[in-house]
């Protein structure tokens, strides 16, 4: 004679882990995208330094004058268009609520939708931009012996194109992070707790280390050094909601729709540097 045993359900959710969103350290919001889709930026040329003309002779130019030749400035526009606009919907039973111990409440499958999906694909999308339009890419499989000279070699490029020394981020791939540990010039203990809660790991050649998990970055990126001046990242909308008792059905309609995007501004691109830890693909001559 079988026996059917008892089972209990406890009032918990095995909820999955999820880093939380770190791009504010690299990215800023500079720009108000209220009442328009489309935000335009100017960007203005500079006239060359020439030698001033103190004397002036018979056989000058007399179309010159003692500054040089004059020239008009070229003004030309930049465009930042929002090309995201994402949505979601569903719906929460409210006999699903009672016989789920609350485990399946609105309120919370909403937090966990944002947790869990929306956060994810706005790190990966930003960061994929960043990489795709950094002014510098290296290439090259890092190892302990060679990651912190890399480092090194990004914050040169930098320097040599006069981005600040102050503000600049370093992301790195928990894969790189492990061989960061592993030196001596790693400081993980300069960093105070409010850093620590927006992620800050450590410190290196000056810049905060930002570990970020593999999904959101791009395939094969070993680190990425970043100032937030450089990438443009407007949230135009974000509007959630719970919407109870509708005719639609006995229970909650959770809603979402964010629009977004991210932007690295094109005088500003040296701003981003890339190493890849994988070899440099082959060229395919074209």
């Amino acid at each position: 004679m079988s026996v059917a045993l008892a089972k209990k359900y406890a009032p918990y959710t095995d909820e999955l882990f999820k880093a939380e969103s770190k791009i504010s350290l690299v990215t800023n919001t500079d720009f108000d995208w209220s009442g328009a889709r489309t935000v335009l930026v100017w960007k203005i040329s500079t006239s060359a330094l020439n030698d001033y003309k103190r004397n002036v002779s018979e056989d000058d130019d007399p179309v010159l004058s003692r500054f040089g030749s004059i020239t008009d400035l070229n003004a030309q526009t930049e465009e930042m268009l929002l090309k995201k606009d994402r949505s979601f919907i569903f719906n929460v039973d409210k006999l699903d609520t009672n016989e789920t111990a609350g485990q399946l409440e609105a309120g919370k499958c909403l937090a966990r939708e944002l947790r869990e999906v929306v956060v994810p694909e706005v790190d990966a999308y930003t960061y994929g931009v960043m990489a795709a339009g950094a002014g510098n890419t290296a290439y090259g499989v890092l190892d302990a012996d060679g990651v912190y000279a890399a480092i090194l070699a990004g914050s040169e490029t930098l320097d040599d194109a006069e981005v600040p020394d102050t503000e600049r981020v370093l992301i790195v791939c928990p894969a790189v992070y492990t061989l960061l540990k592993k030196m001596k010039q790693f400081d993980s203990t300069d960093v105070g707790a409010e850093l620590r809660k927006l992620g800050v790991v450590g410190i290196i050649d000056g810049m905060a280390v930002v570990k970020v998990p593999s999904a959101r970055l791009p395939k094969d990126l070993g680190f990425m050094i970043a100032h937030p001046a450089a990438t443009v990242a407007p949230v135009k909308l974000d509007d959630y909601g719970v919407h109870p008792d509708t005719v639609l059905s006995s229970g909650s309609i959770v809603t979402g729709r964010i629009c977004y995007d991210a932007f690295v501004l094109e005088n500003k691109a040296d701003g981003i540097y890339v190493h890849m830890n994988c070899e440099e693909p082959e060229s395919n001559g074209e």
